[in-house]
């Protein structure tokens, strides 16, 4: 008989499942009227001009190989559109990969720069991936906590504490989910007067970039001094509802590239054909669908915000993403335990906030990517069960 203990690495077998998909996984088919809200998942359909120059690919039989960096052409878009939208620049040929995802563009970014034993400052609450791919390649993961005082941005000081000589890799997530936090470029410039005399690199996913609620995002690259050590993630998932076409794109200096582009050949060989020429239609042509979402976007945050304040729940006004990120702990009940409940009693499904973190505990996390109808319903049935907790139904 085959022992499986002695087979499977330690450092895979400890890393936990991810906390979003544990809610979301614990809907059964017998809950016919589960409200979800707990994945980052537009509700839009992909803009028909996008769907119809991938459709058109296939029609005209483009179901080749690409180059493994990507189409030349959608490198030459992707960096027209970061010029356009972020006044940034980068070289088609060289400093531009085409991924499966932006996840994929984290993982291989980690995986080009990090040696076993480095250090990487991750400010959480945040995205569930980055610690877990930190210890996949070996190095130590070394958590950069944000408050809700604080408006869940980096405390400049609080960074600089953390940074030693092993330190390798900061990790900015902003617009940040799940917290919906920006940082502003008067706060960014004080990251960079921090690291600018070092070998630090910075990995920056800004896959919400272009979902920024009265403050237009800065990328920490546009910044002097920064462009040479950050490593810009982003994708078309969030801002043009591709999330099932999975693809994204990095960009950083040649000489991390020429690394990531290893990686990527050997793990990938090329992303999928069919989404990469639909992502041209999406560059060129999707400027308008952005807004368009984006405004929809903005009036369901200011829905959920409201409603969570008639409800007497303090809530962090999101600035970004589409996320809001409510303080639960005034109900006597652990993030898990309220959850647990909310999604047992009355079928709404969130997630808690230790999911992104131990800080995150005493919150949860809420998506409005969903229709206004779904956000409606949702918090209706939330502030039932926040009724009966108060009434003493639910202990």
């Amino acid at each position: 008989m085959i022992d499986y203990g002695k087979i499977l690495p330690q450092k895979i077998v400890e890393i936990p499942k991810s906390g979003i998909r544990k809610y979301f996984d614990m809907i059964t088919p017998d809950m016919k009227d589960v409200i979800s809200l707990t994945v980052g998942q537009p509700d839009f359909v992909t803009p028909w001009h996008i769907r119809e120059a991938g459709i058109q690919s296939l029609e005209t039989g483009k179901t080749f190989y690409t180059a493994n960096a990507g189409l030349e052409e959608l490198r030459r878009e992707i960096n027209l559109y970061m010029s356009r939208r972020f006044a940034l620049d980068y070289d088609p040929k060289s400093e531009i990969i085409v991924t499966v995802g932006g996840s994929e563009a984290i993982d291989i970014a980690m995986r080009a720069t990090l040696d076993v034993g480095d250090e990487v400052i991750i400010p959480t609450p945040s995205f569930v991936c980055y610690e877990p791919l930190a210890k996949m390649v070996g190095a130590t993961p070394v958590i950069l906590e944000t408050f809700f005082e604080d408006e869940f941005k980096i405390n400049p000081d609080k960074l600089k504490s953390l940074i030693t000589n092993k330190t390798k890799m900061i990790v900015l997530p902003f617009p940040n989910n799940p917290t919906g936090a920006i940082m502003t470029k008067e706060e960014l410039e004080k990251i960079s007067d921090i690291i600018k005399d070092t070998n630090i690199v910075i990995l920056s996913d800004e896959i919400y970039a272009e979902m920024t609620y009265g403050t237009k995002h800065c990328s920490i690259a546009t910044i002097e001094g920064m462009k040479e050590r950050t490593i810009v993630v982003n994708g078309f998932s969030k801002a043009y509802a591709m999330t099932g076409w999975r693809l994204g794109w990095v960009c950083a200096p040649a000489p991390i590239t020429e690394q990531m582009l290893k990686i990527h050949q050997y793990e990938i060989m090329s992303s999928p054909t069919t989404s990469q020429f639909a992502a041209i239609s999406a560059l060129r042509n999707g400027d308008d669908d952005i807004a368009y979402m984006t405004a929809e976007y903005d009036k369901r945050r200011t829905l959920i915000y409201n409603k969570l304040l008639e409800m007497g729940i303090e809530s962090f006004e999101p600035k970004g993403a589409f996320y809001i990120f409510p303080k639960i702990s005034q109900f006597g009940l652990s993030g898990e335990e309220f959850c647990s409940e909310l999604l047992k009693r009355y079928h709404v499904a969130i997630v808690p906030g230790e999911a992104f973190g131990k800080c995150g505990e005493g919150f949860a996390r809420i998506s409005y990517a969903y229709s206004v109808h779904h956000i409606t319903e949702g918090l209706d049935r939330m502030a039932q069960f926040i009724n009966d907790i108060k009434n003493g139904k639910v202990k």
